[in-house]
């Protein structure tokens, strides 16, 4: 029997190294839901022992449930039906009933509604997982965050309603959001939402680019001011599939077939308003769409994993010019940039879920339970008010890492495997396909550095990256402290360069200002897992890439990795930052005469 969680040393490793006692003080308020509910634990320990086995047993569904279905999964894809229904593949309505039955469709929800009432960190530990498994399905399990969006902001009768369904499975949930003329842009959402005279809502107008659109609750962005341009305009209603919600097709997709994408047309459809009318956009659907890049983020982990998995056994086994190809240098630093890239888009991944779940518990701390003293409450809030700025910088900040990362990966992975990985015989080629989507949906690269840089640029960063500096690390790795300190001394001056140019240049230059901020972020985090003495060893590979019973503890290995990264890093870091404050403005001036004009078709 395989298991996806058991088999990867890394996630059991910073299981371990991450302090959970904290989110689950947070989360379980005090443990006091034990009083109410047999099955809430009533202690940290206990708490992280459920985490633990819940992934354990998830870690085991997908190695031997549904990573076996994915390629059947991917060949059949999705019917659209006459009569307007979508038929799902065979896999994916097996996988869906066995997660259900696994009790982990409501992973986040309060145990209230059944839910197991878990972090966000474990959600993303879970995501991952499951990605690994199948991309296309994490696309539905991913999308609880709709239950999560009805919890924080719905009615207490809406919540009672479905959130019950959401926990036992019974339903999955779609975020409406997109249409033909508002992709990225939401603020020109115009499908439109009106109250009859007995104040009954009603949805008209088409949504395309729909996952899961099929689902059994839609989360539907909409205008319910039509004399409000813009976010103010705009409102949340949920409702549900009907003889006036018209699926008229489904995406002929790249990738992620199991998936099903949506247009759908609302004609005139009942709903029920989600909190107050014009908060459509923010906070509902903002916060929605910040767990959603995590989810994302996750998904692009998932697929690396998966995908160098198949290339780094395919090294060890392929024989050319009389040796194994892993031998080669070429092939074998391939591997290891691969390796290390995935371990830093985890690391980056879990620290974000961490923060956002501080960030959360500190927020409902200040708002529900406030301490009696003032300078106490002064310090709740004041952390609230860091952490939130904290998770703004860090979620687009994985989301862009995170699948960027899985694209090169996913491409690398093909290239070690030569011509066996452009062809079926191998999932390389699906994983590649899955993972184009992963940098546009939800939010593309570029916007998420647009997101990013503002928060490397107005202190946030420097601020986080003081933080990390400032925790206790083993004195081996202050060789690397130095270089990361040298390096946030760069990223520094590069900032002061740019806020002088003004924000054009800073869009144009965010890339490098990320990049550079989250190779810093990723040092430090390496450099706190080298200096952490978890109990772990880990199996050292043969010649033929197999375990040969030596191991070493994870530590030294750790060190190996921020060793390698941070040195690997330092001079890029240079670079960057020296690009960024040469001023280079051809981007606009020389911009018509280089592209020349748009091509005759």
């Amino acid at each position: 029997m395989g298991n996806f969680y058991r088999d990867n040393d890394d996630i059991r490793f910073l299981f371990k190294h991450i302090d959970l006692a904290p989110l689950a003080d947070a989360f379980e308020e005090g443990y006091r839901f034990a009083k109410e509910f047999d099955y809430a634990p009533s202690s940290a320990e206990e708490a992280i022992r459920n985490y633990e086995m819940v992934l354990d047993s998830l870690g085991e569904l997908c190695a031997d449930f549904i990573a076996p279905r994915a390629e059947a999964v991917d060949r059949q894809g999705n019917t659209l039906n006459p009569d307007g229904s979508v038929t799902r593949p065979k896999g994916i309505a097996e996988d869906i009933e066995k997660l259900a039955q696994a009790q982990v469709m409501g992973f986040t929800l309060p145990h209230r509604f059944g839910g197991l009432n878990f972090p966000n960190l474990i959600y993303s530990m879970a995501n991952e997982i499951l990605s690994r498994a199948d991309a296309s399905l994490m696309n539905i399990f991913g999308l609880q965050g709709i239950a999560e969006t009805i919890n924080s902001f719905a009615c207490e009768e809406i919540k009672q309603k479905y959130l019950p369904l959401f926990a036992e499975g019974k339903v999955t949930g779609a975020m409406v959001l997109t249409e033909p003329d508002a992709g990225s842009d939401l603020q020109a959402v115009k499908l439109r939402a009106y109250q009859d005279s007995q104040g009954n809502w009603f949805l008209h107008g088409v949504k395309r680019f729909i996952t899961n659109g099929c689902g059994e609750v839609l989360l539907v962005l909409s205008r319910s001011e039509p004399d409000r341009s813009g976010g103010m305009g705009l409102s949340l209603l949920l409702c549900e599939p009907g003889p006036t919600v018209h699926i008229r097709r489904l995406e002929d997709k790249l990738g992620i077939h199991g998936s099903p994408t949506c247009e759908i047309f609302f004609d005139h459809t009942p709903a029920l308003l989600i909190g107050e009318r014009q908060r459509g956009l923010v906070p509902y659907v903002m916060t929605l769409m910040n767990g959603a890049r995590i989810g994302i983020a996750a998904q692009g982990v998932g697929i690396a994993e998966a995908t160098y998995r198949i290339a780094r056994d395919y090294a060890a086994s392929r024989r050319q010019f009389s040796v194994a190809i892993e031998k080669l240098p070429a092939v074998r630093d391939m591997l290891i940039d691969m390796k290390t890239s995935i371990e830093a888009g985890r690391a980056l991944l879990y620290e974000t879920s961490r923060i956002v779940d501080l960030a959360l518990a500190y927020n409902n701390q200040a708002e529900n339970h406030p301490p009696a003293d003032k300078e106490a409450a002064k310090r709740l809030k004041d952390n609230a008010r860091i952490y939130k700025r904290y998770a703004g910088m860090l979620t687009p900040m994985s989301k862009y890492y995170c699948t960027e990362m899985c694209n090169r990966v996913a491409y690398d992975s093909i290239q070690v495997l030569g011509g066996s990985g452009f062809m079926r015989d191998y999932a390389c080629e699906r994983h590649a396909r899955d993972a184009r989507i992963t940098t546009i949906y939800e939010g593309t690269s570029q916007l998420q550095i647009v997101a990013a840089v503002r928060g490397v640029c107005s202190g946030t960063a420097e601020k986080y990256l003081t933080e990390l500096a400032a925790l206790p690390y083993d004195p081996r790795v202050s060789s690397l402290l130095a270089k990361l300190a040298e390096g946030r001394q760069q990223l520094q001056e590069a900032i002061e360069f740019t806020k002088a140019q003004g924000n054009e240049y800073m869009d144009l230059h965010g890339r490098e200002l990320v990049d550079v901020a989250i190779d810093l972020i990723n040092g430090y985090l390496f450099c706190g897992q080298a200096s952490t003495k978890v109990e772990m060893d880990v199996p050292v590979a043969t010649n033929g890439g197999s375990k040969n019973g030596q191991t070493v503890p994870m530590q030294q290995r750790k060190l190996m990795m921020a060793r390698r990264y941070v040195e690997k890093n330092a001079p890029r870091i240079k670079a960057l930052t020296e690009q960024v404050r040469q001023g280079d403005k051809s981007t606009f001036s020389d911009y018509e005469t280089i592209v020349g004009p748009v091509p005759e078709a």
